[in-house]
């Protein structure tokens, strides 16, 4: 297609920030990260020309080729010399970038990204809470008690009950001393953390019930049981999303 015809017919409309964006580049990789996630261009298909794009998004040249650049570093695509730049398997794409991960979470209406989600999430954390048993001092201890009791008090207010339970889970996870599983998980967290699906129901007797599981985690750990620890947080974890979790379909991924 040349600069001058226009895009075929039935191709989604140029969206709103290709008149004002903030950053051209930036806002291309979001938009073509999203339709690919969305299926709009499917794993296997080849994305449109170079040109194409460009009439498209009204952008130029070097902002498609920027954009095409990001889209391979997180395993989106693959550019192939003279066959164009064709669309990955989805199990190429970087699950771990915030991009690709929240598209894929808002997308899916199965819940089991989510549900892989809590898998990941709570293997990581029961190796870390069965590390922080084994090494925690009674400033750590103390702090655990300390959120657990807060939490009590914070049952009815289930927006600052939320954020005392991220911070006892941050504390478990900063004593292992294991940086990389922590960062995965907060990376993890990041993305889903904003979205309805994944916080869910948020009455009172959940906010109880789910003290009781920090306060098993807690207990185990201030009595240095490592594996008593790890039991308890994949059990709090597990139990904490299938209350949450809304979906038609059971949590059948989360079994073991």
């Amino acid at each position: 297609m040349t600069a001058g015809q226009r895009p075929a017919t039935g191709a989604p409309p140029a969206p709103a920030w290709s008149q004002r964006p903030a950053s051209l580049g930036r806002a291309l990789t979001a938009e073509l990260v999203d339709r690919i996630v969305r299926g709009v261009h499917p794993p296997g298909s080849t994305l449109p020309p170079e040109p194409v794009l460009c009439e498209t998004f009204s952008v130029s040249r070097t902002v498609v080729r920027e954009a095409m650049k990001v889209l391979q570093e997180k395993g989106l695509v693959q550019v192939r010399p003279g066959s164009g730049t064709m669309v990955t398997p989805s199990t190429s794409w970087d699950m771990l970038d915030e991009l690709v991960l929240g598209t894929t979470i808002a997308e899916d209406n199965t819940l089991a990204i989510l549900d892989d989600l809590v898998v990941t999430r709570r293997l990581l954390e029961s190796d870390m809470a069965n590390v922080t048993a084994r090494s925690a001092d009674e400033e750590t201890v103390e702090r655990l008690r300390a959120l657990v009791e807060r939490m009590d008090e914070l049952v009815d207010d289930p927006v600052a009950y939320a954020d005392q339970d991220r911070a006892f889970h941050d504390t478990i996870m900063q004593a292992s001393g294991n940086r990389i599983a922590r960062a995965v998980v907060r990376s993890l967290e990041t993305q889903a953390i904003n979205t309805a699906r994944y916080m869910g129901r948020t009455e009172r007797a959940l906010c109880v019930a789910s003290n009781l599981g920090h306060r098993h985690v807690y207990e185990r750990t201030a009595a240095h049981d490592p594996s008593g620890a790890s039991e308890a947080m994949f059990t709090h974890i597990t139990e904490a999303w299938i209350v949450r979790r809304s979906g038609r379909d059971g949590p059948a991924r989360l079994q073991r």
